[in-house]
């Protein structure tokens, strides 16, 4: 009768204590990443919480090794045009992520459009509150963030729930950048020509850096030491991100006009849309030198990279061109089906389709191949942004869907 005493008094002591904990929730609610809404806090279950001080990733380096295959798949292999996007290629799409269903966020004045771009339809409509210009997603891919321009302010948007977080006050918003540890939001206030230096979740205020012009478009370099940023005045900037300080300027030949730009698949240098000149300029990123130029076409705009990491698609004035980074030489021109310059979306997970939004109303898919329209979808209005999510990528450097 004794032992049988004992075993029934060690069997209550954990019940016990389970009715006592059961009494003491915790006053902050967790939730898995992508649940709850966009303002509550998120913990991934098994790591450390996103959102404190969470171990900086490790910046991109030239011996950058690829991420791990999704269970059941191949090893990836580092694309052939150079390491900044090894951890891009098809379907190498973040842990955080894999659970996220495809979808397209179209910016389209007060709302969100977003589309299946399986079924080519619109599944959900956002209140965008104000008059939306782009959706950028989050350095940890787990919010959006939508910004208003012309208001002056940053809306963060759960890409599982598609619930609206309060919106964040912003200083003309042109552009929104996350530096590559994940620590910085840099936001290019145009029309103030600063850089201004925020918390990545709560936006608030940490420094501002005078720019000598009104900033619109960056990319970062392969350690993200610096940030290059292009200014319609016909210069690029080059800021120390760790300094929070202008490092020195590049004057681009007279009558040019340096909007969006990329970075080189080996991290040598910086190709800039010119759409008053036509074509891409290629500008050094270690020393100073003569920048190569790269026509195109006239109004050329905007710029995407293939999940190959091989060609350069550069979109505007009526055509999308593909040029090959290693040679520079054009690799292919198709016309697009309305003219005009569509804003580039991005080029999907499998690297088979670009998808552009037109201003006219209309999204549709190119062949990254043919350059053959793929599948449309009319969403009306005047669409000003597009963004795939999720894309291939450890992480998002934010702008106009830069991923490493």
């Amino acid at each position: 009768m004794r032992p049988r005493g004992r075993r029934a008094g060690a069997t209550a002591i954990p019940l016990a204590l389970a009715l006592t904990l059961a009494g003491c929730g915790s006053p902050v609610p967790f939730h898995r990443p992508g649940e709850g809404s966009a303002d509550e806090p998120v913990a991934a279950l098994g790591g450390a919480a996103p959102y404190f001080s969470p171990a900086p990733a490790a910046p991109p380096a030239r011996n950058l090794e690829a991420p791990a295959p999704p269970p059941g798949g191949s090893a990836p292999v580092a694309p052939p045009g150079g390491p900044v996007y090894a951890a891009t290629g098809a379907g190498m799409i973040a842990p955080v992520a894999r659970d996220m269903p495809p979808r397209l966020y179209v910016a389209n004045g007060r709302v969100i459009d977003v589309i299946d771009p399986g079924t080519a339809r619109i599944v959900r409509r956002l209140g965008a509150g104000g008059e939306a210009s782009r959706v950028v997603p989050s350095w940890d891919l787990r919010r959006l963030w939508a910004a208003d321009t012309a208001h002056g302010t940053l809306v963060p948007v759960g890409p599982r729930s598609g619930r609206r977080g309060r919106p964040r006050g912003v200083a003309a918003p042109e552009g929104l950048y996350f530096t590559p540890d994940g620590r910085d939001a840099l936001v290019l206030a145009g029309r103030e020509r600063r850089i201004d230096v925020r918390d990545p979740r709560t936006m608030l205020p940490r420094a501002s850096v005078p720019l000598p012009c009104a900033a619109r478009h960056a990319d970062f370099s392969p350690d993200g030491a610096f940030l290059v940023a292009s200014c319609p005045a016909g210069r690029l900037v080059r800021v120390d991100v760790p300094g929070r300080r202008v490092a020195g300027t590049v004057r681009l030949p007279s009558g040019a006009r340096p909007g969006d730009l990329r970075l080189s698949p080996d991290g040598t240098g910086f190709f800039v849309a010119d759409p008053v000149r036509g074509g891409v300029w290629v500008v050094d990123a270690r020393r100073s030198a003569r920048p190569g130029f790269v026509p195109t076409a006239p109004g050329a705009r905007g710029l995407a990279i293939s999940r190959d990491a091989r060609r350069l698609f550069v979109v505007g004035g009526g055509t999308v061109t593909a040029v090959e980074f290693g040679t520079r030489r054009i690799a292919g021109r198709w016309p697009l089906p309305h003219g005009g310059s569509p804003v580039p979306g991005g080029v999907s997970s499998d690297g088979a389709a670009l998808w552009l939004a037109d201003a006219s109303g209309l999204v549709y898919a190119l062949s990254t191949r043919t350059g053959k329209v793929l599948r449309k979808v009319w969403v009306g209005g005047r669409p000003s942004g597009l963004i795939v999510h999720p894309q291939p990528g450890r992480y998002s450097l934010g702008g106009s869907g830069l991923y490493r």
